[in-house]
């Protein structure tokens, strides 16, 4: 892991495309990677690829690289489609001595890390964004992704610490619609709110409450555009009984009221990014 992001510090380097896809169930596609390297960084579902005859398995929480110009196979695994963020970057200058990553696969286990999540989506929304200023912020922005991805991935090493935080973000994601508190997690799991507060901060980047609300705001949107159900229905289902509460943090956290969100982006999510309108 170092030595690969020290090859990135050295390396001159910039984005050279960003493309999001979705892919159906059962879906198959061989051929041959683009002229440059990338990153495939999945965002739902899951799916194999197979790089000049090694197979990697992509879901949510890890990510691969691959070189230019590599046979590449591609199959999309289970029931739900597969969608991805492919970031495609060229090297400017040669390469420096030690790894060649125009010719490299391999892939990363960062884990679920809401802040690589958001990062990456507003690094869809600048890269479709035209003008000079737009092109260096997502120069700038790829370094943010990469410096997110190289920590999360080193930090997979501190072993029994990155065990808890994953087994106590697992309990959030599975039980987020019950009545959880950052104070019932940590006394759940035997240990004070700080030492809860710096596992969360550690690993995914946010507190434990924001990790919490961040997760529940997700999963109500996607009820939004996918459901007719009232608005109360929707917060209660995603853990907010005070339906008035989940509307005012609901418009805090994504600029819109949960109403406005569902007439405006329902049958396009994808002009709405990071908590923004984009017009």
């Amino acid at each position: 892991m170092n030595k690969l992001a020290e090859h990135f510090a050295h390396a001159s380097f910039r984005v050279e495309q960003v493309c999001r896809y979705v892919r159906e169930p059962g879906m198959r596609c061989d051929g041959y990677t683009e002229p440059f390297p990338g990153f495939v960084f999945p965002l739902r579902g899951k799916a194999e690829f197979i790089f000049n005859g090694t197979s990697y398995t992509l879901a949510p929480g890890q990510v691969a690289h691959g070189g230019a110009h590599m046979p590449l196979n591609r199959k999309v695994v289970g029931d739900a489609r597969w969608e991805y963020l492919l970031v495609l970057y060229r090297f400017c200058t040669p390469e420096p001595a030690g790894l060649c990553l125009s010719q490299a696969h391999f892939q990363l286990t960062p884990g679920a890390s809401p802040r690589l999540t958001e990062l990456l989506e507003q690094l869809w929304r600048l890269s479709r964004q035209p003008g000079g200023i737009r092109a260096f912020q997502t120069e700038t922005l790829f370094r943010c992704v990469l410096e997110e991805l190289f920590i999360r991935v080193r930090n997979q090493s501190s072993g029994s610490e990155q065990a808890l935080f994953e087994q106590i973000s697992n309990d959030i994601h599975e039980h987020y619609m019950d009545a959880l508190t950052v104070r019932a997690l940590a006394e759940q799991h035997g240990m004070n709110d700080n030492r809860l507060f710096y596992l969360f901060k550690k690993y995914a980047g946010m507190g434990p409450g924001k990790y919490l609300m961040t997760y529940r705001l997700n999963r109500a949107k996607e009820c939004l555009l996918a459901s007719d159900a009232p608005i109360s229905e929707v917060a209660e289902s995603v853990g907010y009984a005070d339906a008035l509460y989940f509307n005012r943090i609901f418009k805090k956290q994504f600029g819109v009221s949960p109403g406005e969100f569902r007439g405006r982006f329902r049958n396009n999510p994808y002009e709405f990014q990071d908590g923004s309108i984009h017009r």
